[in-house]
């Protein structure tokens, strides 16, 4: 044959950045991006909550002066009913408003503010690593680490007081509501209120987060794994990870194109050998820690099940949480393809994830409440929302998609309760920011919310010893990388404040995470993170790949002792 379709061509390495530079592709973006879905995108997510953000302070500053000039002229009772309704009406509104512009700006704080941190970060620790690469210990790149955090903390809280005082002179901050009913002449003070709010916090906070991320444990490479009592309860964890499974026989994934295999073939070498070892050495849990997914469409999702259906032991001990591809991929055959807001194909995306996960663990996991009390099961959690779900699904269509709006994050965090007082619970956690455009589907981010309930539902087991997953790696790895897009983008944004929230696990628990398809096992200062290489991405149809299983195991006073793991080979195959 002139051309054998079987071994694909250049398409299947068009959104590849494994096959093509970053540049390129975005040029193809450029090309190929809808700039109105585009402005009106950049409109609702960045615009509209800056303008909101702005005009609180006019609006806060109205009611009191209308409360005042009514203090002021305090005679008769129709004077002091008008007082008590205008308090009354004040009151009410109050939190409302206070809620609406926390809300816009904990918004323009994860797109914006929090990613330029971890930009420049990131910048000042890949230029200084590089120049200084030969020269550097383990203790001197944990040292340059540090110094690059404080550096990026100035920085850009210099930057962040420029910018303020140059939209000092546009903004206002009183008014009265004559003033508001002329809204036009408030634009350029509402938005010069919210770059002002923006900057002030940006300045005073990257400061913080600068000198706490110095001042906390680096990451460094385990040194040496742990030792245990022979008579100690032990657990045997496989940790499979970035499956990207897809609907072709001959397909390609998105991100290793040609370089990596082909169809889902490795994937059921993959099940068939762990079925083996299962059979002679039990397996406690199979976690599978995103990307089930190549692009999270239903012909894939439908793959992944009937292979796992394929092994209902192996099933029954699976766990698996969402990755990026998943969730965030809006059309896998084109970057340029950009989500509106409200788009009801996120939702689609993200309900296609649930109704998967509640088919594998839905009777095994459980959620966790509002209150941090892991109650209902998934199944249970979801049985409510059936027809709604299933009417999205046949349907679509934005009412009922923003009928379930918050479905999707209220599952999260997920337990995997511990089977006794001192046993081994999981914490399953999203760590997927929401995303409408899939240059930028690798986005990271734990919410607080999340961050608090997982907290809250620990404390409900002070026993237990944890594995906490999660998609995304909370921490650039303390090694070299050849590009700087390998560093930024990625990680967790906010994964510097995230383990320092776990630092009362330090010792009793172990962060397991996928999505950079890299191998590392480390450590920040007792807490021990381990990362899983994907078995079936980054290598050609002939070439091996591998995975690990983990045993950890009960050490003295509540500890969490990590065993040597044992590595699982896969071998590759010739394909005509």
């Amino acid at each position: 044959m002139l051309i054998d379709p079987r071994h694909g061509d250049i398409e299947d390495d068009a959104a590849s950045p494994g096959q093509r530079s970053l540049l390129a592709i975005a040029g193809s973006l450029l090309v190929e991006i809808s700039l109105p879905k585009l402005l009106f995108a950049w409109t609702v997510l960045l615009l509209l909550p800056a303008v909101l953000l702005g005009l609180a302070p006019l609006l806060v500053s109205a009611w009191f002066s209308t409360l005042s000039e009514k203090l002021a002229t305090l005679t008769g009772i129709g004077t002091a009913l008008a007082l008590l309704a205008i308090a009354a009406v004040g009151w009410i509104g109050w939190r409302p408003l206070l809620r609406i512009a926390e809300n816009n700006f904990w918004s323009l704080n994860a797109l914006a503010v929090q990613p330029g941190y971890a930009f420049t970060r990131e910048a000042l620790r890949h230029l200084t690593e590089r120049m200084w690469s030969r020269k550097l210990t383990a203790d001197g790149r944990a040292r340059l680490r540090s110094a690059n955090s404080v550096a990026a903390g100035i920085v850009l809280s210099a930057c962040a007081v420029l910018i303020a005082i140059l939209a000092w002179p546009a903004s206002r901050w009183t008014g009265g509501w004559n003033d508001l009913m002329l809204l036009h002449h408030l634009a350029v003070p509402t938005l010069a209120n919210a770059v002002l709010l923006v900057s002030g916090y940006l300045a005073a906070a990257s400061l913080v987060w600068g000198f706490a991320d110095a001042s906390m444990p680096q990451p460094v490479d385990l040194a040496v794994f742990d030792t245990v009592l022979p008579r100690g309860r032990r657990w045997r964890v496989a940790h499979l990870s970035d499956l990207h499974v897809i609907a072709e026989q001959y397909g390609f994934r998105i991100e290793s194109g040609r370089a990596g295999p082909r169809g889902n073939g490795r994937l059921e070498r993959i099940l068939a050998h762990l079925a083996t070892i299962h059979a002679t050495d039990p397996l406690d849990h199979i976690l599978i820690s995103g990307d089930m997914t190549d692009a999270g469409r239903a012909s894939e999702w439908a793959a992944f099940l009937d292979a796992m259906a394929r092994h209902p032991e192996l099933a029954a001990r699976t766990v698996m949480l969402p990755g990026n591809h998943d969730i965030n991929i809006v059309d896998r055959a084109n970057p340029a393809r950009l989500d509106l807001p409200f788009s009801p194909n996120m939702r689609l995306r993200q309900i296609r994830t649930l109704s998967a996960m509640a088919a594998v663990q839905g009777d095994r996991v459980h959620v966790v409440d509002a209150k941090g009390k892991p109650a209902a099961t998934l199944q249970e959690a979801l049985a409510p929302h059936r027809d709604a779900i299933v009417a999205l699904a046949e349907h679509g269509g934005l009412r009922r998609a923003a009928a379930l709006r918050d479905l999707f994050d209220s599952q999260f965090p997920m337990i995997v309760p511990p089977e006794a007082a001192g046993g081994l619970g999981i914490a399953i956690l999203n760590s997927n920011a929401e995303t409408h455009f899939s240059f930028t589907n690798a986005l990271g981010l734990v919410s607080v919310e999340q961050t608090h309930r997982l907290e809250a539902a620990i404390r409900h087991y002070p026993e237990a010893r944890w594995i906490v997953a999660l998609h995304h790696h909370v921490v650039e790895y303390p090694m070299q990388v050849k590009a700087f897009s390998e560093r930024i983008g990625t990680a967790l944004i906010n994964g510097s404040w995230f383990v320092r929230r776990l630092k009362a696990l330090a010792g009793r628990a172990v962060v397991m995470h996928g999505h950079r398809h890299i191998d590392w096992i480390g450590a920040c200062g007792s807490l021990k993170i381990i990362s899983a290489p994907s078995p079936v991405m980054n290598a050609t149809d002939d070439a091996a790949t591998h995975f690990y299983i983990h045993t950890l195991a009960a050490g003295p006073d509540g500890q969490l002792v990590l065993l040597p793991p044992e590595r699982v080979e896969i071998a590759g195959e010739k394909m005509s």
